[in-house]
């Protein structure tokens, strides 16, 4: 009895953990971060980076000697000549044993160059790293963004449909008393059709909203249910910087510019190793190694070990190798690698005058979303001034359905437009504050 309560308990708390997965409302910063922690492209980018770290630990251990150790079992028949002239059996087993050491004195500076230029491709794998989670967290906060507009759009066609079926029960009651035609209710009656279509098709954008940000955030859910947030269109703080302030602070801490810099210092040291190669290279070399011979069918005079140390000698020997012709490939591999550090530094200049450009753009565009966001405000509160004195003169029946209806579906538009443009302007004064290094949610 007892065991089935434990297993009665166990099986709640699961489908709760489950129900509260489920109902689990996503913050901008829970998205943000989630998809910085679980995208794959992410994590493909932090192995990059991994490898990276591999290439300065091989670089480091390249100024150390090497060790190698050898053993052999060696079997040798036939025959020989005797002392006393006689052709006798000469078979012969032996053991080898070597151990061997190498390290490089001199190489033309090109290890050092070595171990720089693999430090240099870490801070470029960090870099690179950066412009991808920038790039996420623009795109999840640009995905967030049409969630709640589409949301704030569902709540008008809610409110629409809310105000139609008001009207039709409103006519209904006129018609019924004889004031107002019945063509005035069918009309009506059309309107609420258009305005429940109006409705689907706004839930359908809200669905297909969350299902496009939980596919961004790699979710096995179809669709992500999201907190609302304080969307505040008087914070425009950063249109007090110019375009070219906003592109200055840009210049200094983008993760594009550092990684187009990056590259013309890491083909700066292909150059110095290229010409490394012009250089004598010195090594020495160690070597211990001792052999054991056995002749098959004698026995032995000297013992394994006894032979083993008898026969221990020790080698030492410097080694300058020095290049004199090479059919100018080393030249060939320098005036390529010059070539290189040209194209990059084209690649940095052109990665400057992108951002400017882009910054530029990004700029004006916050500047037209702001005037088209304060005209649409005037023009909301326009139509609903309208609205409200059509309606009355409806009710009255100064004015017929049709009327009624043109009004009814010009401030609709005009509030579907302000909520269009309010979205719009958060998100490039989010682009732009992005440029200047604010991040897109506070830590």
């Amino acid at each position: 009895m007892k065991g089935n309560k434990l297993i009665l308990i166990i099986a709640l708390c699961f489908l709760n953990g489950l129900r509260a997965q489920e109902n689990k409302v996503w913050s901008l910063k829970e998205c943000v971060d989630y998809a910085l922690e679980n995208n794959i492209s992410i994590k493909q980018s932090e192995l990059d980076k991994a490898s990276a770290l591999e290439d300065v630990t091989a670089a480091k251990w390249s100024f150390f000697p090497n060790l190698n150790g050898s053993a052999s079992q060696n079997y040798n028949f036939g025959s020989s000549i005797s002392a006393s002239g006689a052709r006798v059996s000469a078979d012969f087993r032996s053991n080898n044993f070597n151990l061997s050491s190498s390290v490089t004195l001199f190489n033309g500076f090109a290890n050092i160059h070595t171990l720089q230029q693999a430090n240099i491709g870490v801070e470029a794998q960090e870099a690179a790293l950066m412009k991808m989670k920038n790039d996420i967290s623009l795109n999840v906060v640009n995905s967030y963004l049409q969630i709640l507009f589409a949301k704030e759009q569902l709540v008008v066609a809610e409110s629409q449909v809310t105000i139609s079926e008001n009207e039709v029960n409103r006519t209904q009651e006129l018609v019924s008393a004889g004031v107002l035609p019945k063509g005035d209710l069918l009309n009506i009656k059309s309107v609420l059709a258009t305005d429940n279509q109006n409705l689907v098709i706004a839930n359908n954008t809200y669905t297909i909203a969350s299902l496009r940000l939980a596919q961004l955030l790699q979710l096995p859910e179809m669709t992500i249910e999201i907190q609302g947030v304080n969307v505040d269109v008087q914070d425009q703080h950063i249109l007090s910087n110019t375009a070219n302030d906003i592109y200055n602070k840009a210049n200094e801490t983008f993760p594009e510019i550092k990684l187009a810099e990056l590259n013309i210092q890491s083909a700066s040291k292909s150059i110095q190793l290229s010409k490394a190669s012009f250089y004598p290279t010195l090594t020495m070399s160690y070597g211990l190694n001792t052999i054991y011979q056995h002749r098959q069918g004698y026995p032995d005079f000297v013992a394994y070990s006894d032979q083993l140390n008898d026969n221990l000698g020790n080698s030492l020997a410097l080694s300058l190798n020095i290049p004199i012709f090479n059919r100018f490939q080393f030249r060939t591999n320098v005036n390529k690698a010059k070539i290189t550090h040209q194209r990059v530094s084209y690649t940095l200049e052109s990665e400057r005058l992108r951002l400017k450009e882009t910054i530029q753009t990004a700029y004006a565009d916050a500047l037209a979303a702001s005037k088209a966001y304060d005209a649409a405000t005037v023009s909301v509160e326009a139509q609903k001034e309208a609205f409200k004195y059509s309606r009355e003169r409806f009710a009255a029946g100064a004015i017929n359905s049709f009327d009624f209806n043109q009004t009814k579906n010009n401030l609709v538009a005009a509030e579907s437009q302000l909520i269009r443009a309010k979205y719009d302007f958060v998100f490039k004064l989010k682009v732009l504050e992005f440029y200047y290094g604010i991040p897109f949610v506070a830590n």
